[in-house]
């Protein structure tokens, strides 16, 4: 069985680790679409990639990875990779014909969206069990929240602190952990 995703970058960018987690469900047979909402820069740091963000905004990210979605069917699995995040979730919340979803390092309470989880749409999120930005900003309790109200739904915790730990060009990068996140990935999309 194959599955068209359209994975959104993290607040560093399109990364060679955002491509490389791409092929990795590529190779797997699936269908990936990682569109570029930075216009091809990347940044070494989470303050710069921040910066670049407050000036463009947050909401011209989220409305850039709404856009891509324009081209694509309808039945989609969407994913992101924390400020990918907003749009990956607005879109599976609120877009008609849905396939699941997939968030990593990040989630929204469910209230942020003019419409609720959809019961019946599956959702995997993946994070480490001490990540300062998921676990103090309150993400983990937006996913527990979430995990709760949609009947097929699933939440994993790995060990650790770093944010972005499944993207292999960046120095939090985890291998075994995000060896995991495949695995769990590719079972999801099966």
């Amino acid at each position: 069985m194959m599955a068209e995703v359209l994975l959104f970058h993290h607040v560093l960018g399109k990364t060679k680790g955002i491509e490389a987690f791409a092929q990795q469900l590529r190779d797997a047979g699936h269908i990936v679409h990682v569109p570029d909402l930075f216009d091809g820069r990347t940044f070494s740091s989470l303050e710069e990639g921040l910066g670049f963000v407050k000036e463009i905004g947050f909401g011209e990210v989220t409305a850039r990875g709404i856009q891509a979605a324009d081209d694509l069917s309808q039945d989609v699995v969407y994913a992101g990779f924390s400020l990918g995040v907003p749009a990956a979730q607005q879109l599976a919340q609120t877009r008609e014909g849905s396939k699941g979803a997939m968030f990593f390092h990040a989630c929204l309470p469910t209230s942020e969206f003019e419409s609720p989880w959809p019961a019946d749409l599956p959702v995997q999120i993946h994070a480490m069990n001490e990540d300062p930005f998921f676990v103090e900003d309150g993400d983990i309790d937006a996913a527990r929240e979430l995990v709760k109200s949609a009947k097929h739904a699933e939440l994993f915790l790995y060990e650790g602190k770093e944010h972005l730990f499944t993207d292999s060009s960046i120095p939090s990068y985890d291998a075994d952990a995000t060896k995991l996140v495949i695995k769990r990935v590719l079972e999801f999309l099966a």
